[in-house]
């Protein structure tokens, strides 16, 4: 391999590590309801296509912390096989999820969903960096798993702590102590 095929191929892994590390913010930050790790990972003009929600990705954004702060109380994304495919300062980048997610319906009763899918996404690289410029959720399976038996106290036990979420969690802790300002990661790049 020569210097300008190592070039390349070293740019073309650090463009998919970016794009990597872009979903993982969009994770952080919808489950920690951090503003600024969600905002992070996508551009200011970018569109989301989200279940309910169709339009813009600042909307979205609006939309889902004003839910998550009135009925959601915790949930956790996980995600699993990027496929990514690069064109220039473009990607297609389908990614697996697997999604808990843990609310209140209109009469305050809890209710617990599984979710999974895909996040069929156009990134967009602008001055250096990926970001999402447009999204489409595909639900491939929702199970309603129903309302917990039980306090959390009594059904977490001794695991301890449990999940937070607006700064009220131990990475807010942990990046603070690491000097990162805030309680986010990311904020650099927030729109």
């Amino acid at each position: 391999m020569d210097s300008i095929e190592m070039t390349r191929s070293v740019g073309e892994l650090m463009d998919r590590e970016a794009i990597r590390e872009c979903m993982f913010r969009y994770c952080r930050g919808i489950d920690r309801q951090d503003e600024a790790a969600l905002r992070s990972a996508y551009w200011p003009d970018a569109i989301d296509r989200h279940g309910p929600y169709q339009g813009s990705a600042t909307g979205f954004i609006d939309w889902a912390l004003e839910k998550l702060s009135t009925q959601g109380e915790r949930s956790v994304h996980n995600v699993a096989n990027l496929s990514i495919t690069l064109r220039g300062t473009q990607a297609a980048v389908e990614t697996y999820f697997m999604a808990l997610q843990r609310d209140r319906d209109a009469q305050g009763t809890v209710r617990e969903v599984f979710l999974a899918g895909r996040y069929v996404d156009r990134f967009e690289k602008r001055a250096q960096e990926w970001r999402i410029a447009e999204r489409t959720v595909v639900y491939d399976w929702v199970r309603h798993l129903g309302t917990p038996e039980g306090s959390e106290a009594e059904r977490f036990g001794p695991r301890q702590p449990i999940g937070g979420v607006r700064g009220n969690d131990p990475i807010h802790a942990l990046l603070a102590a690491m000097g990162q300002p805030g309680s986010q990661d990311g904020a650099e790049h927030a729109i």
